[in-house]
């Protein structure tokens, strides 16, 4: 243990590390680690492969596919925020992990997590205006203005987490160190002060809502909106093709939300396994950021025509450097 004295002439108690706890005995998981492996590679394949389509193909430099190529990065910063330190942790063994290790993974992933949620609320705000206010989009949703709502978003998630973060190194932590998680949460980590620890429930509440059920809310309004706009088109076949450009972001959101905001009620209204509760949790953060950049690639037309765009101008390029090789060598 550490001791540092405070403001108020009190003292305290820090650890110098904490044990992640983990699974409780549970068969055969090093199966589950390797599939976790996995997951992290095709992740990191699938959103590198989208954010260089989008970099290298000028047809897709527009305010939507600025925050397509947020959705992308963010999903693979997340991901690595998790899985590889998850995955050596328990694959090897060492489940202790430093004070200040604790402090940063804890601020990492909820920082990649609010990127991941605001960032499907830009979309849901490019996808609104599209439908409700077609003559007027490329006026309002503009490369600057969306470069401008991923800096807020940003801001607010480094704000959130930093008061969030910087509450709990005002805890004494004088029992227990193991923290019943997966990694440092910040719930787990919490209960094991010995000081009061309201504040940090309040200021973790605000950051729940947030990240979470504001944006949730805000998604559903601007898709009840752009129901109505699509009643008010008469035409049946643009009807549909309207539809269709909302598909993919309605998958993401599904993916997202469902399955995080269902662990987050149900652990408070009734008592969740240990396990469940933790495969559940590693789940619903790493899956939507592996499918993520499938859906994008198989459900948007312009991801896809770009890639075919790409793929005969790199089979050119590669034609003409044989054609001249060939040539010198003659």
């Amino acid at each position: 243990m550490t001791y540092i004295g405070s403001l108020d002439n009190t003292t305290i108690v820090r650890p110098v590390t904490f044990y992640i706890n983990g699974f409780y005995n549970i068969p055969h998981a090093k199966y589950y680690y390797i599939f976790l492996c996995f997951v992290y590679t095709v992740t990191v394949l699938g959103n590198s492969f989208v954010m260089g389509v989008i970099l290298l193909a000028r047809v897709l430099h527009t305010a939507k596919y600025v925050a397509v190529f947020h959705l992308a990065f963010s999903d693979v910063c997340g991901s690595s925020a998790v899985i590889p330190k998850y995955v050596l942790m328990f694959l090897f063994d060492n489940q202790f992990i430093s004070y200040e290790d604790c402090l940063a993974n804890m601020f990492f992933v909820f920082f990649f997590m609010t990127l991941q949620s605001l960032t499907l609320l830009a979309l849901a705000y490019d996808r609104l205006v599209a439908i409700c206010f077609p003559l007027r989009y490329h006026a309002i949703v503009t490369k600057t203005s969306m470069t401008v709502i991923i800096g807020v978003i940003w801001v607010i998630g480094m704000t959130i987490f930093t008061v969030l973060v910087g509450l709990v190194t005002r805890l004494s932590f004088c029992r227990s160190t193991t923290v019943d998680s997966y990694f440092c949460d910040h719930g787990p980590v919490t209960r094991l002060a010995c000081n009061d620890i309201s504040m940090n429930y309040i200021v973790a509440h605000v950051g729940v809502t947030t990240i979470l059920y504001i944006p949730l809310l805000l998604i559903i309004v601007s898709y009840i909106c752009i129901g109505f706009a699509l009643l008010r088109i008469s035409h049946g076949a643009n009807r549909i093709k309207a539809l269709k450009t909302c598909t993919s972001h309605l998958i993401l959101v599904a993916m997202f939300y469902l399955p995080i905001v269902s662990v987050y009620i149900t652990a408070i209204v009734t008592y969740i396994n240990p396990n469940t509760r933790i495969m559940n949790s590693v789940l619903t953060q790493t899956i939507p950021p592996m499918l993520n950049p499938i859906i994008y690639t198989l459900k948007t037309n312009e991801i896809l025509q770009s890639v075919k765009v790409l793929y005969r101008r790199a089979k050119l390029i590669f034609a003409k450097e044989g054609h001249t090789i060939s040539n010198a060598m003659k």
